[in-house]
């Protein structure tokens, strides 16, 4: 980890050598994710930055969109057992439900990330504290 920040070594390497044409948007979601709570932390895991909190992975990139930059909002790498019964409350309307306990936000470019920023940074922070 950076002395100064939340940022991991391994994602930066990681960012230096992508090639993606969303390549900026990609730069400044990770930024706005580590900014939005200090617990926060990173690591390259399926091919692309996701971010933990207590030990567990809780947004990942998904870097093959065929469209913008998608990032999906999850409880981790194994399903919960209590998936039937969570609630999460989106009130940023940024949401796309994929499952019960799963979902999936998209921006179409850097300036739709820049416009979403502060509703984003609110969505990231309830959700890594669920």
């Amino acid at each position: 980890m950076d002395e100064m920040t939340n940022k991991n070594v391994e994602v930066d390497q990681f960012m230096a050598a992508l090639d993606h044409p969303q390549k900026d948007t990609i730069e400044y979601l990770r930024a706005a994710v580590l900014g939005s709570d200090p617990g926060i932390t990173e690591h390259v895991k399926w091919k692309a930055p996701s971010f933990l909190r207590g030990g567990e992975d809780r947004v990942t990139f998904q870097l093959r969109a065929k469209k913008g930059v998608q990032l999906i909002f999850h409880r981790g790498a194994r399903v919960k057992d209590d998936r039937a019964d969570f609630r999460f409350s989106d009130e940023s309307g940024l949401l796309a439900w994929l499952s019960s306990d799963r979902a999936t936000v998209i921006f179409q470019d850097l300036d739709d990330a820049k416009a979403n920023e502060e509703a984003f940074v609110t969505l990231v922070r309830s959700w890594v504290n669920t």
